[in-house]
């Protein structure tokens, strides 16, 4: 992986998942911190959706750079809170404050994708991150759309996209989704 040569440093690796590869790093001429994921380019839908979107509760994108055949790498601003699921996990139990604001954040987040026709397909609670945990109301965004489709009138999903423990049920009574 050649970044150096663009102008960013890489100190630490942040995920290593089945998809992607995703790094903490430093922009050399700004200073600014940032997550770079490395992905096939067989996988690029996600910087084609990414490119569509800007909204307050979703990963941001900063720049998309194709290293050579096989490879794309992505540029988002850094999202250095932890994931939501680490968050719930450690707290006893959320005010009725906390909780309605983290719905309220991933409805909107979510919303956005709808309203411009774009289904996520693998929402949970680690693709969920906190911008800054040591706030008394954490801000959100929406990462990792890996999965995530642009819904085209017509298509057919004949496959279950998603992690299988957060699938809704339905989904696996019925062999497709027509949209």
């Amino acid at each position: 992986i050649q970044y150096i040569d663009r102008g960013f440093s890489f100190p630490s690796l942040c995920f290593s998942g089945q998809f992607a590869i995703v790094k903490q790093c430093r922009e050399k001429s700004s200073g600014l911190e940032f997550a770079a994921k490395f992905i096939k380019k067989r996988q690029k839908r996600e910087v084609n959706i990414l490119q569509q979107i800007q909204h307050p509760n979703i990963v941001t994108l900063h720049d998309v750079f194709e290293n050579h055949q096989l490879h794309c790498d992505i540029i988002m601003f850094l999202v250095s809170g932890g994931e939501l699921f680490d968050f719930l996990a450690q707290k006893e139990s959320l005010s009725e404050e906390e909780a309605t604001q983290f719905i309220k954040q991933i409805l909107e987040g979510v919303n956005y994708l709808h309203a411009r026709k774009i289904a996520h397909f693998d929402l949970k609670p680690e693709n969920i991150m906190l911008l800054d945990k040591n706030v008394p109301l954490p801000r959100i965004k929406l990462i990792d759309f890996g999965l995530a489709h642009k819904i085209e009138a017509g298509v057919e999903f004949k496959n279950i996209f998603g992690t299988p423990e957060f699938v809704g049920k339905m989904s696996y009574f019925k062999s497709y989704l027509k949209c």
